[in-house]
């Protein structure tokens, strides 16, 4: 909770201070011998040296209250006449230097009525509406400032300091013309200081020696890759020290991004035919995390439409090392598929292991063979509730990266060269993609490290 500065201090902090202050002693000396924070003692010495000890005193935090005559008046004072702004606090009554600051911008800006419309008794409650930036946005193409430039708003992040730079550029070909520097500053809304920094730091490209090495890891996927594994491949890689973001902003310098992850009205391949053989209860549960590799696995069939016809991919998935450790590629989503990706998997998993395998209700995997198949080997079955693709999350997020990596935005003439360049981009994903989830490894390099 918010305590304001003024009133955190109890009474006898302040008699102290006001009587050092008597003495002549600075703000500095006393915030050390009241062990407070000089700032505010600062503003406390503001307030006694505008107003005595009385109001020093008598300050119970309540945000103090003007009117519009003393805004204006007090903000004149030190525009127009050159009174510094502690005479001009003592003079109009002001308790604090922030509200003055304000009103000096206002008047400069020429907001002095647009600041009176919004609170005339004081400076608190400033609603949207009545906000003087507000309300020139609300006016559109009239809301411009003197010289016809429109009035300064805020551009947060690296687009804010471009368009600062861009106006400091300008405003130094107009001074180089023969114009007058203040004139151009204040008609571009650019502090002097503001200018000079943006002419002595001129843009500069970031870490430039990565660039080339950025193409080529964005190159590796035929869709790209995006900068979070970028990172992960130069931190394992080349042992750059670099962080995520600055990628990132070195991407969109080199002008490419990740287009992946956009929605589209592609309906995928579905195998569910009602029960038609065995049925497994869901023994995973959505428990996804596994103690290491070889646990718990999952399966299923996806579609790919090209230009020759369809294609499937039948992939076996390990929850836990994130590798395809088998597979099978085919032109047709049929049983000999589903015994090729089982061959394979079996040739590669020990003998001492019974790994649970997840899929759907698929009619694949309630065939009598398939069932056997498993069984002969010492693997568990487990299946999905009808019609709940959240049950096997983790293969259908395996499907998403796979279409959008590798799939989208390409097309083959031929079965052979598709399943081709498949496989190959499956070897990519086992041996070269690094995941987060894996602590920057790749699914190969976690498994070996996990035997």
């Amino acid at each position: 909770m918010h305590t304001d500065l003024r009133v955190k201090h109890d009474i006898e902090a302040r008699k102290k201070a006001a009587e050092l202050f008597g003495k002549g002693r600075g703000y500095k000396s006393v915030a050390k011998e009241l062990s407070m924070p000089r700032s505010t003692v600062r503003k406390w010495q503001q307030i006694w040296k505008a107003f005595g000890s009385e109001a020093l005193l008598s300050m119970d935090g309540k945000q103090a209250r003007y009117t519009y005559g003393q805004k204006v008046a007090a903000a004149k004072a030190v525009v127009e006449d050159g009174m510094s702004k502690g005479d001009a606090m003592a003079s109009y009554g002001i308790m604090s230097l922030a509200p003055l600051d304000r009103w000096c911008r206002a008047y400069r800006d020429g907001d002095a009525e647009a600041e009176a419309q919004g609170t005339p008794e004081g400076i608190g409650g400033r609603s949207e509406a009545a906000h003087a930036r507000a309300a020139a946005r609300a006016q559109g193409s009239a809301a411009r400032g003197r010289g016809g430039v429109p009035k300064k708003t805020a551009v947060p992040g690296r687009k804010g300091k471009d368009l600062t730079r861009a106006k400091a550029e300008a405003v130094h070909a107009l001074a180089q013309e023969g114009y007058r520097l203040d004139d151009l500053l204040a008609a571009a809304g650019l502090a002097r200081s503001t200018y000079h920094y943006a002419l002595s730091h001129p843009a500069r490209p970031t870490r430039p020696k990565l660039w080339k090495r950025v193409a080529e890891i964005f190159s590796r996927c035929p869709n790209g890759c995006g900068h979070r594994e970028i990172a992960m491949c130069l931190r394992s890689e080349d042992g750059a020290r670099i962080a995520d973001k600055t990628v990132l902003k070195i991407m969109h310098e080199m002008g490419i991004s990740c287009d992946i992850r956009r929605e589209t009205d592609y309906h995928r391949y579905n195998s569910y035919k009602g029960v038609v053989g065995s049925t497994f209860e869901n023994l995973l549960g959505r428990d996804f995390a596994a103690e290491g590799p070889w646990e718990k696995m999952g399966t299923d069939v996806t579609e790919f439409r090209c230009s020759f016809g369809k294609a499937y991919l039948a992939p076996l998935y390990d929850f836990s090392s994130r590798e395809i450790v088998a597979w099978s590629i085919s032109e047709h989503p049929d049983m000999a598929q589903q015994m090729d990706m089982l061959c394979m998997l079996i040739e590669k998993l020990p003998a001492w292991k019974h790994p649970l395998l997840h899929s759907d209700m698929g009619w694949q995997y309630q065939h009598e063979a398939y069932c056997s198949k498993l069984e002969g080997a010492g693997i568990v079955q487990s299946m999905s509730r009808k019609g709940n693709c959240l049950d096997n999350a983790c293969t259908e997020g395996l499907f998403g990266h796979m279409k959008d990596e590798f799939f989208r935005g390409n097309d083959w003439d031929t079965f052979e060269a598709f399943k081709a360049d498949l496989e190959a981009y499956i070897i990519f994903w086992n041996t070269r993609r690094r995941q987060k989830a894996l602590g920057g490894l790749t699914p190969e390099e976690f498994r070996n490290q996990a035997v």
